[in-house]
């Protein structure tokens, strides 16, 4: 008997990388039909991209009145989930990795199974949504996620599990993007504007970045901000921006740079997958005391623009005091099992869908 499963993908193309692992681990095996829902054909081309056998089945979804298609900006969650509402409720078990889905439930109804993949291991409030709660299994990548979502109430011990970071499967290989061997420095603001160094700083921040000596620079703000803001432009050589690529998603500037400059992003634990300095930016001076800056510790912290050539002169001097606590940091964020995170993630959801055979109703 085969069992079908299809994962949404009515978010922006950075989410991708967080299920379509599972998604191309589950189609290989026997008994299991996977489908990928998108109402972007650059979405389902970049999937393809990755699936040249033709395992996965691709459906294009109705696509409400937007902007043109885009890998970064897609039409309105809501408006997709309901224009598509039959199509998408067919499926007995569905894949997601964003909480929009969950309004699903309110339709009158509704039966499928939702597993949520909870993309990013970051440390910032913004990850936990009461909305978590309707899903009936949350995937995390390690155990710092399933104790905060038992902990805040968005999960039950037995329906939130740790999954790995399957990303790291896809992951860019390191790459040159300047003429010279000057190390590389990677600027990575958030989107988050009460968190955010660049919205408040970002005319300071930028000079302060091409008056540097020594240093190449990659500007790669999260592609939520480079919607947000006006382009940003400069013209110094030794500076390279990038407001939306698939560079700045498959972690071909996290692996390639020589020191990480953020705020709150979790691609910082993208890029510590390999440990390497790190300065975070305090630049609104506060309290880095709670869960939502934890990764501060991992690094120098700067609360002015003024300090980051200092700060850049003895990252890798510092860096050693480091390594330990960007280590154990991962551990807890990030499982990194022998085990790839595709392969235990299809896991979870292949046993899930097996023994769930009779769909609850919608709450």
């Amino acid at each position: 008997m085969t069992t079908d499963i299809a994962f949404l993908a009515i978010a922006e193309a950075q989410q991708l990388y967080h299920w379509l692992p599972a998604a191309l681990e589950l189609a290989r095996r026997p008994d299991m039909r996977v489908s990928i829902l998108s109402p972007s054909d650059q979405i389902l081309d970049l999937v393809a991209s990755y699936d040249p056998a033709g395992y996965l089945a691709r459906v294009r979804l109705r696509r409400p009145p937007s902007r043109p298609d885009s890998l970064f900006r897609q039409p309105s969650r809501l408006a997709t989930l309901l224009l598509n509402y039959c199509t998408i409720a067919r499926f007995p078990t569905l894949v997601t990795t964003e909480i929009s889905s969950a309004w699903l439930r309110r339709v009158p109804g509704f039966r499928s199974r939702l597993i949520l993949i909870k993309h990013g291991a970051g440390d910032r409030e913004g990850g936990y949504k009461k909305r978590h709660r309707d899903f009936d299994l949350t995937l995390v990548a390690g155990e710092k996620d399933r104790r905060r979502m038992i902990d805040r109430g968005l999960c039950a011990p037995d329906n939130v599990a740790v999954g790995g970071y399957p990303k790291f499967e896809l992951k860019a290989p390191r790459q040159r993007y300047f003429y010279n061997d000057d190390p590389v420095l990677l600027y990575n603001p958030h989107f988050d504007p009460a968190l955010s160094s660049w919205i408040n700083h970002g005319p300071a921040m930028l000079a302060a970045l091409e008056a540097l000596e020594g240093w190449n620079v990659i500007i790669a703000p999260h592609t939520k901000l480079a919607r947000k803001v006006p382009p940003i432009i400069s013209s110094a050589p030794h500076i390279r921006v990038d407001m939306g690529s698939r560079h700045s998603i498959d972690m071909s500037y996290t692996m390639s740079a020589d020191v990480y400059l953020g705020d709150v992003s979790s691609q910082v634990y993208e890029y510590l997958l390999h440990p390497r300095p790190c300065i975070f930016l305090n630049l609104d001076h506060r309290d880095g005391s709670t869960d939502a800056f934890a990764h501060w510790r991992l690094g120098q912290v700067i609360d002015s623009v003024d300090a980051l050539p200092a700060a850049l002169a003895q990252a890798n001097i510092l860096q050693p005091g480091f390594v330990a606590l960007q280590e154990a940091a991962m551990q807890q964020s990030i499982d990194l099992s022998p085990i790839p995170a595709s392969v235990r993630q299809a896991d979870l959801i292949q046993n899930f869908a097996l023994t769930q055979n009779s769909p609850k109703s919608a709450a």
